[in-house]
């Protein structure tokens, strides 16, 4: 716990575009936490390899996820914001914890199994032991709390059992992480699948919006975005198209789904797959604009990597001498 307050860790990858359903169901989020805790957000930049990237790409990335952090409301004064790869304890610490981490764990992993179903061709080690370094991203820093979703749940618990393993062993190391369940934030499904979250990744350029797409290509999305043919705006799992895009505007417009229901009450999904298409160019003008603005100013950008940086070294080395002192590493002489 630093200066009274828990610390909080979470990251997001730097592939890709940041999607509505990152901004709207995390990363709007993260700008609440920051009075109240101690946040480290990390740029996942070392996960990201373990799948083949474009080098140039890949840092180009980086960074505009670093700024759209900054642009979607993250103040880096009051929450350390920066690169993976950057701090070299993460890589250190997760070959200490690969030790202590068994095979069987690690072929349990849900995720392991999909990601080598998608890339057959490219099942490395990174990929089997991505979870171990996941561990070494959240323990680093001693965190009390980690959003997690569904799907990174599994990663938590092994983090927790591993983390517990080392203290049984050696003493009271790190901190035995929680799970962070956001009291509000949306889970926005696939415009086009809306049995399926919204991805990055996904093939169809209908069925996600980005967080950088401009108003047309946002207005144009909504208008193909899969409904039904019940035609009424209700909020209903036996309507998920429609109940996604209720989800959506309740989270641009701060109204709950019976207020949407009422307000579309005896209108067609033209009108109110317009109204969603507006509240959500509306809620990102600002951080587009923002985002802009950081792109023209590079020193400003720079200058915040590098302070950042060296404030996520500070910490993270605190526990990772803590930790080789621990296994029995010789003290380097300074």
């Amino acid at each position: 716990m630093l200066d009274g307050k828990q610390t909080i860790f979470s990251g997001m990858q730097a592939t890709g575009n940041l999607t509505l359903g990152n901004y709207l169901g995390a990363l709007n989020n993260w700008v609440s936490l920051a009075d109240s805790y101690n946040c480290f957000y990390c740029v996942v930049d070392e996960h990201a390899i373990t799948i083949r990237q474009d080098p140039a790409t890949l840092r180009a990335n980086a960074r505009k996820v670093l700024q759209l952090y900054i642009a979607a409301g993250l103040d880096p004064k009051k929450c350390c914001i920066y690169y993976q790869s950057h701090v070299p304890a993460h890589a250190e610490l997760s070959w200490i914890l690969g030790c202590f981490t068994y095979m069987g764990e690690l072929s349990r992993m849900t995720q392991f199994k999909d990601k080598a179903a998608k890339h057959a061709d490219n099942i490395n080690a990174g990929l089997f032991t991505y979870p171990v370094l996941m561990a070494a991203d959240i323990l680093l820093y001693q965190s009390d709390l980690v959003p997690v979703g569904v799907d990174q749940k599994q990663h938590l618990e092994l983090a927790r059992d591993v983390a517990i393993r080392f203290n049984n062993i050696y003493g009271d190391v790190f901190t035995i992480p929680e799970g962070y369940i956001a009291k509000s934030g949306a889970k926005i499904m696939s415009l086009q699948e809306p049995s399926k979250k919204m991805s990055k990744s996904d093939e169809n350029e209908n069925a996600s919006i980005y967080v950088l797409d401009a108003p047309d290509a946002i207005m144009r999305k909504f208008k193909r975005a899969v409904t039904d043919s019940v035609g009424v705006v209700r909020y209903s799992d036996e309507q998920p198209g429609i109940k996604n895009l209720i989800d959506i505007y309740c989270a641009c417009t701060g109204l709950l789904p019976e207020a949407v229901e009422k307000e579309f009450d005896g209108k067609g999904y033209g009108d109110f797959k317009s109204a969603v298409g507006e509240a959500v160019v509306a809620r990102l003008r600002p951080i587009q604009e923002r985002f802009a603005e950081l792109t023209k100013d590079k020193a400003y950008v720079d200058g915040i990597i590098k302070e950042n940086a060296e404030k996520a070294n500070y910490y993270a080395n605190k526990t990772l001498r803590k930790v080789q002192k621990k296994v029995g590493f010789p003290e380097r002489v300074r």
